[in-house]
C-alpha cells in the first residue's frame, strides 16, 4: 500500500518560526533611523530557512527591500506573488539572465561597463527601463567596481535612458570582527573611501539609495546605515558581534530535530562507528538518530556536540555517517525509540546554537544554517 503523504517528522526536520523572523525585522527596523529602510537578504533559501516563508515574514515586520544572490531565487520569489523591490547581489553577466530581470522585475547588481552596456541595450530593445543598483569595491575584494572606475560606471548609468539607478553599494570585509583593532581600522577604511566617492559624484535630481551595512554593520555602528542596510544573520536571530545591547533581542527562527531509530545496550570496550574514533569506556546505552551530514551535520562534527533530549545534553559519539549519528545516553532509560532530539534550538529551558557548531568544526555559523539539505523539510510552527 503506497502512503499518500508522509508525515515531514518521520525522520529528522527542521522547524522555523516566521512570527520569530518578524519580531526581528522589526525589532532590527525600529532600532533604524526613521528613513533608514530595511532589506532582508533572503539568499541560500533564506539562509536554510526557506526563502518564501522568511520574505514573508520580514515583510510583515517592515523590511522594504529583499535580497538574493541568484536570478532563480529572485523568480521563485516573483512567482510566490512577492512583489516588492528585489535585488540581485551576485553577478548577472549575460543577456539572457539580465532580460529576465527585465521580464520578472529584478534589479540587477552592475559592477562593470560591460555590463552597463550590455544592460543598456537590452532594456532599450525592450523598451523599458531596468532598474539597477552599481556596486562599488572599497575593500572586500570581491564583487564590485573598482574605486578608480566607479564615478565614470555611475555617472554612465545616471545619464542612461534605459537604466534606472536605484542604488549604489558597498560591502564591509571585517565588521564582524574586533572592533577595537584591525576590524575598526579596515571599516574605517572602507567607510571614508565610500564616502569620498559619494562626495565627488553629480548625480541627477533622482534620489538614490546608499548602502554598505550588513548585520554586523547595522548592530554595531549606527553612522554606517545611509538609506538602507542589507541584513542577513541578524533577521534570523543571531548576532554577528557578540552580546547585543538589551534594547534588541533576536529570536532564533529555527530548530533541528530528528527521532531514534535504534537503542543498543554494549559492553565497555566496543568501537562505535566508521574508524572506531570512539570506543565505549563502561557499559553503554547508545541511541542511532536518523540524520548525518547528507542532512547538514557535518563530519567535521564528529565527537564534538551535543543534543538535547527532554531537557537534558547527551553527547555525540563516534564518526558522524551519511544518513545516521550515535549518542551516549547512558544512565537514562526513559529514552526509547522514537523520541525526538533536539539537535539545534530550543528544548524546554535549554539551547544549542548555530555557534556551538561553528566553533567545534572550524566553521561559521552562515555556513551550518545553509547547510542543511532537502531532505529535511521545512516544518512550520
Amino acid at each position: 500500500m503506497l502512503l499518500d503523504k508522509v508525515d515531514p517528522r518521520q525522520r529528522a526536520w527542521v522547524e522555523v518560526e516566521p512570527k520569530a523572523i518578524e519580531a526581528n525585522a522589526l525589532a532590527i527596523k525600529n532600532r533604524l533611523p526613521q528613513d533608514c529602510l530595511l532589506m532582508a537578504v533572503v539568499k541560500a533559501d533564506g539562509y536554510g530557512h526557506g526563502a518564501e516563508t522568511v520574505a514573508k515574514a520580514a515583510l510583515k515586520g517592515g523590511a522594504d527591500y529583499l535580497g538574493v544572490a541568484t536570478l532563480q531565487e529572485g523568480i521563485d520569489l516573483r512567482q510566490a506573488g512577492i512583489s516588492c523591490p528585489i535585488l540581485l547581489l551576485g553577478n548577472l553577466i549575460d543577456s539572457e539572465e539580465l532580460n529576465a530581470c527585465i521580464d520578472w522585475e529584478l534589479m540587477p547588481t552592475i559592477s562593470t561597463e560591460n555590463e552597463a552596456v550590455l544592460s543598456q541595450k537590452l532594456a532599450q530593445e525592450n523598451d523599458k527601463k531596468l532598474s539597477v543598483h552599481i556596486k562599488v569595491d572599497t575593500g572586500m575584494t570581491r564583487l564590485g567596481c573598482e574605486l578608480k572606475d566607479a564615478s565614470a560606471l555611475i555617472t554612465r548609468v545616471d545619464n542612461s535612458s534605459f537604466l534606472d539607478l536605484q542604488g549604489i553599494y558597498s560591502h564591509l570585509a571585517l565588521a564582524d570582527g574586533d572592533f577595537e583593532g584591525e576590524g575598526a581600522k579596515i571599516t574605517f577604511q572602507q567607510k571614508q573611501k565610500f564616502e569620498n566617492l559619494l562626495n565627488s559624484l553629480s548625480l541627477n535630481s533622482k534620489p538614490v539609495l546608499i548602502h554598505l551595512a550588513n548585520s554586523a554593520g547595522t548592530l554595531r555602528e549606527c553612522n554606517l546605515n545611509y538609506d538602507m542596510v542589507r541584513v542577513g544573520i541578524a533577521l534570523y536571530g543571531y548576532s554577528p558581534i557578540g552580546d547585543l545591547s538589551k534594547d534588541l533581542v533576536l529570536q532564533p527562527a529555527l530548530a533541528v530535530k530528528a527521532k531514534i531509530t535504534l537503542i543498543r545496550e554494549v559492553s565497555a570496550g566496543i568501537g562505535v562507528s566508521y574508524g572506531h574514533k570512539f570506543i565505549t569506556k563502561r557499559e553503554s546505552r547508545l541511541a542511532v538518530v536518523g540524520i548525518g551530514y547528507a542532512d547538514g551535520v557535518g563530519r567535521a562534527l564528529s565527537g564534538k556536540i551535543s543534543v538535547l533530549i527532554n531537557g537534558e545534553f547527551f553527547p555525540q559519539v563516534g564518526a558522524i555517517t551519511m544518513d545516521q549519528l550515535v549518542i551516549d545516553i547512558t544512565g537514562n532509560t526513559e529514552i526509547v525509540v522514537g523520541s525526538v532530539v533536539t539537535l539545534l534550538g530550543k528544548d524546554q529551558d535549554k539551547y544549542l546554537s548555530p555557534f556551538s557548531w561553528s566553533n567545534a568544526s572550524g566553521s561559521i555559523p552562515w555556513e551550518i544554517l545553509c547547510a542543511f539539505k532537502y531532505r529535511l523539510p521545512r516544518v512550520i510552527v
